[in-house]
């Protein structure tokens, strides 16, 4: 499950490591991608929704992993006992005071400047210059990124149509711990959800989770190492 403003494409870089060993889904969260919004899209709504996708396909007891806000809804699947793990990088639900503001504002910020940008994404994203420019604050390497992926993520966080509702509800959910295996990974040079500050938080809160450190990644860590990253969801999931 993406973060907010992406979709599920966001997880390509990592799908051939795990689709070795797993069946994978990834799926547009309501409000983003292809995915139609939801009247109040708090976390919790946003897990039923899941839930929902999940019994209709079948699934029973996956397990799940997400990044930012889909990593708050992977803690939440995971809080209700019904998957079989719950994998969040760097997960939304743990800043506090200063911190919630300021990756509100900075979200807001990414969200305006997109939806004014949209029309020049493939320029904006053609050169690993611009592209370091456009997404250093979501990637520790951001230059890795594909162009067409640049511009494809700009396009979806323009295009969000649950982005201004869904946005406030994050700070509305608290985070808890259930009772499958749980892991909890933090990008080292995340500049959004600021790790040196929130890994130890959430490692008080939920001393039961596995915490991890991705070395050397940003907020969406998928890019910056895939094979780190990878190896960290499989480990979550069982090996």
């Amino acid at each position: 499950m993406h973060g907010i403003g992406l979709d599920h494409r966001c997880w390509e870089p990592v799908l051939p490591q795990l689709e070795r060993s797993r069946d994978v889904i990834a799926v547009d969260l309501p409000g983003f991608g292809d995915s139609p919004g939801l009247g109040a899209p708090e976390v919790e709504a946003l897990a039923d929704a899941v839930e929902d996708t999940l019994g209709e396909l079948g699934i029973v007891r996956p397990h799940v992993a997400g990044n930012s806000l889909g990593g708050a809804v992977a803690l939440e699947l995971g809080a209700r006992g019904r998957v079989a793990s719950a994998c969040g990088l760097s997960p939304a639900g743990f800043a506090v005071g200063r911190e919630e503001a300021y990756a509100e504002a900075s979200l807001k910020l990414t969200a305006a400047a997109s939806r004014r940008l949209e029309p020049f994404a493939d320029a904006l994203a053609a050169g690993p210059v611009r592209r370091t420019l456009l997404m250093a604050q979501n990637f520790a390497r951001p230059w890795r990124v594909p162009p067409a992926d640049a511009a494809h993520m700009l396009r979806a966080m323009a295009g969000a149509k649950g982005f201004d509702a869904t946005l406030p509800a994050i700070g509305r959910w608290t985070p808890k711990l259930g009772p499958g295996p749980t892991t909890i990974a933090w990008g080292e040079r995340d500049r959004l959800l600021i790790a040196s500050r929130q890994a130890p938080r959430a490692a008080r809160l939920l001393p039961g989770a596995r915490h991890v450190l991705l070395r050397g990644c940003g907020h969406v860590p998928i890019w910056d190492d895939p094979d780190q990253v990878a190896r960290v969801l499989l480990d979550a999931s069982g090996g």
